[in-house]
């Protein structure tokens, strides 16, 4: 519409309200600049506009040719010009996000990186037992205390030494090293309760194979990978 209108226009009147435009961006007064995207797309149309209205105003010899191409070179390389100057804002914020953000290493990086490899992880074999409550059975809680199977009106379950209680039905045991952990067998699966958080952690789809670090470490079947407590509750299905 803009290219249109400016050809149909006498070059000397359409040449002056480009400049306007032009300088309107320069300043940037804040009542312009929620139209500068249209101004902006004004000059863009409307440059060829004046520069078609220079050459029919001109002639159609070799000369106003010339000139006429002349006018669009020089008229676009100042609009070339004007739209970086417009831009330089937008280039710093842009740049500056850039080296804000982490960097990622490239590939070259990447290859040339020592290898990362985790430690060995061996397990403490788990040790399960089975107190007899009539004969009173008490097993090492690791924290020099014993831990104990009772039954009490409205209790029935294990009791350690210093006053924890873990209400569960009879069954085959084991405590961490160091005495964090109480494990009971359940069918299915095993029951784990942190005697330092006071948690409970059910899970049906695992097995207790072992310890490290005086963390519970799971197996969902013989050929499985065994996996830390944290892992494993990932993986456990919502019942």
């Amino acid at each position: 519409m803009w290219l249109v209108a400016l050809a149909l226009l006498p070059w000397w009147l359409g040449l002056p309200l480009l400049l306007g435009i032009a300088a309107a961006l320069l300043v940037g007064a804040e009542r312009l600049q929620p139209f500068a995207s249209t101004l902006r797309l004004t000059l863009r149309w409307g440059l060829p506009g004046v520069v078609l209205a220079l050459k029919r105003w001109l002639g159609g010899d070799a000369l106003a040719w010339t000139i006429a191409a002349v006018a669009a070179l020089v008229g676009f390389t100042l609009l070339a010009g004007l739209e970086s100057w417009l831009d330089r804002a937008r280039r710093r914020e842009a740049a500056q996000a850039e080296a804000e953000a982490p960097r990622t290493a490239e590939w070259p990086d990447l290859a040339l990186a020592p290898l990362r490899v985790g430690g060995i992880v061996e397990l403490v074999p788990v040790q399960w037992h089975a107190l007899d409550e009539a004969a009173n059975d008490s097993l090492d809680d690791g924290r020099g205390g014993r831990v104990r199977y009772r039954r009490e009106p409205g209790f029935a379950g294990y009791v350690f030494d210093d006053g924890s209680r873990v209400e569960a039905p009879p069954g085959r045991l084991c405590v961490s090293p160091r005495g964090r952990w109480l494990a009971l067998e359940a069918q299915p699966g095993v029951l784990l309760w942190d005697r330092d958080l006071q948690q409970r952690h059910r899970l049906r789809r695992r097995r207790l194979c072992g310890w490290h670090d005086e963390s519970p470490w799971l197996q969902g079947s013989d050929a499985g990978m065994p996996l830390p407590l944290r892992d494993a509750l990932g993986r456990e299905r919502p019942r």
